[in-house]
């Protein structure tokens, strides 16, 4: 790893906490959404990639969430319970079965992006410009390692 020069391992711990802290944060807006459905922050995550990613193969979200089948069965037949999701056998290979949210589901997503999206985007806001294509390199190399 290149030596960072003006990067100590106080400032680094510091960062890696306010990374932590805002984690906590942004999700802890969302708890009274989650709370009310009677649902967790792994459903959440499953929720918001089925927003993004439309039709999602079980096996896509499953590297997406970086989880076992075991783990994302639990969190499907939570869903499928309170009727939020729907899955479609693939057109071509009938094994593949792609995940949709339904209107329920996605009145739901968008209760819980309504709370979070105020925190980021008074974040957002508040910034520059060039702070927020900064911070947006940034989180990508963090992510990309």
């Amino acid at each position: 790893m290149k030596e960072l020069l003006y990067l100590k391992d106080d400032q680094l711990k510091d960062l890696i906490e306010k990374l932590f802290v805002g984690y906590r944060e942004t999700f802890a807006d969302s708890k009274k959404v989650l709370n009310k459905y009677d649902i967790g922050i792994a459903h959440q995550k499953v929720i918001h990639l089925l927003s993004m990613y439309r039709g999602i193969s079980i096996s896509e979200l499953l590297k997406r969430l970086k989880i076992t089948k075991q783990s994302l069965n639990r969190v499907l037949k939570d869903l499928i319970k309170l009727d939020m999701i729907t899955f479609q056998k693939d057109e071509i290979d009938t094994r593949i079965k792609h995940v949709y949210l339904n209107e329920k589901g996605q009145k739901i997503f968008n209760e819980i992006f309504e709370t979070q999206k105020k925190r980021i985007y008074n974040a957002l806001l508040n910034s520059s410009s060039e702070e927020v294509i900064n911070f947006d390199n940034v989180l990508k190399k963090i992510i990309n390692g």
